[in-house]
């Protein structure tokens, strides 16, 4: 399985519903919150192109965005494939 790692803050429902998906994809990840960690954000808006948002999702060397973009995956048919590649 890939390795997942996503930037989330806990008062954010999106990193929520982005989690609980992995979680029942049965995928480890590396959770880095970025409100106990705030030296990390830069780190998060430099690797996701920008983006200063949480969630930001990232399995294995590709960027997959936020929940949105983790749910359309899943609604494609292709997270699994990305989670397993």
């Amino acid at each position: 399985m890939q390795p997942v790692e996503i930037y989330t803050s806990p008062l954010c429902g999106f990193c929520h519903a982005a989690k609980r998906l992995l979680k029942q994809k049965g995928a480890n990840f590396t959770e880095v919150d970025v409100l106990v960690e705030p030296a990390r954000k830069p780190e998060m808006i430099q690797r996701a192109g920008g983006k200063k948002t949480v969630p930001q999702i990232f399995i294995g060397d590709i960027h997959v965005g936020g929940c949105d973009e983790l749910y359309a995956l899943e609604r494609a048919g292709k997270l699994d494939a990305l989670l397993s590649a």
